[in-house]
């Protein structure tokens, strides 16, 4: 990836990736992540398309001010952002968190919306890990700051040193550790708190946009799943296709939440060929599930 850029927008700054060339793809990450989780796909997207990544507000190196963390916040800021960079339209690919944005992005901006694709996303179900159900509740900022303090990033950091220079790799591992480590930063933290509480409860996830699919039916999707999901289960991709029957859905054997992370050829192979099969915006195919 080439060096990350900067621009403000309504006085705070955006950090983003913008790479490549032609139709524009537009990749929101998941929370307590960062453009970074797309370090390995959006190279190769780059070879063939203009990829756009930014980091949300309030997390990688956007600002992380004391604001609005909704998704519908969220999604007005991905317009402002295209519109600040002179695109009209993208594909708009989201994980997780990033998905439920995307999706109430179509919802308030469907003009801007070409083609949808899901990767393990948010806001087709109640369940999620039990983790986030237990940092939603009231309080959790309390011991937060002592569960990543800095001796144990430190050691943390040495061992994952030491295994990569071995050539033991663990993406999904890798990706875990990443959102852990930034909980050492209290802006982070916070920023955090304020988006997790804004779509999940101790009873799990506290917000729906399976209705949001039913908008502009003519629309392709693609929703794809890793089969080991244990964040985010593979059961709300079959929600998926049954709020939207022509939702083109893949299962990844062996893939848990980090799709695009552990098998990031295979994603890319997926989107590429979704976006060739419905590049004739005046009739897209139905295509059916794998």
């Amino acid at each position: 990836m080439t060096e990350q850029k900067s621009i403000d927008i309504h006085g705070e700054r955006i950090a983003y990736y913008d790479e490549g060339q032609g139709e524009v793809i537009l990749l929101v990450h998941g929370m307590a992540g960062s453009s970074q989780s797309w370090r390995e796909l959006l190279p190769k997207l780059a070879q063939r398309y203009r990829v756009i990544a930014p980091d949300l507000l309030g997390h990688g190196q956007s600002a992380k001010p004391r604001t609005d963390y909704s998704l519908g916040a969220f999604a007005v800021g991905l317009r402002d952002l295209l519109d600040e960079l002179g695109v009209s339209s993208a594909t708009v690919v989201g994980h997780s968190l990033g998905g439920g944005i995307s999706m109430q992005f179509l919802y308030q901006h469907p003009d801007y919306c070409r083609r949808l694709v899901l990767i393990s996303s948010g806001g087709l179900g109640p369940d999620v890990g039990l983790i986030l159900r237990l940092l939603s509740a009231p309080g959790a900022e309390l011991f937060m700051p002592i569960i990543a303090p800095p001796p144990v990033l430190r050691v943390g950091d040495a061992v994952k040193s030491w295994l990569t220079s071995r050539g033991l790799r663990s993406p999904r591992g890798a990706e875990i550790w990443s959102a852990y480590s930034s909980f050492a930063d209290p802006a982070t933290r916070q920023s955090f708190l304020r988006t997790l509480r804004s779509v999940v409860d101790y009873r799990g996830q506290s917000v729906s946009a399976l209705n949001r699919l039913k908008l502009k039916s003519d629309l392709p999707t693609l929703a794809i799943w890793g089969e080991d999901d244990t964040i985010i289960p593979v059961d709300h991709a079959y929600s998926a296709l049954e709020a939207r029957p022509d939702c083109h859905l893949e299962v990844m054997p062996g893939v848990g939440h980090f799709a695009h992370v552990e098998a990031p050829y295979e994603v890319f192979r997926l989107i590429d060929e979704f976006i060739t099969a419905t590049s004739d915006s005046a009739a897209h195919p139905v295509l059916e599930e794998h």
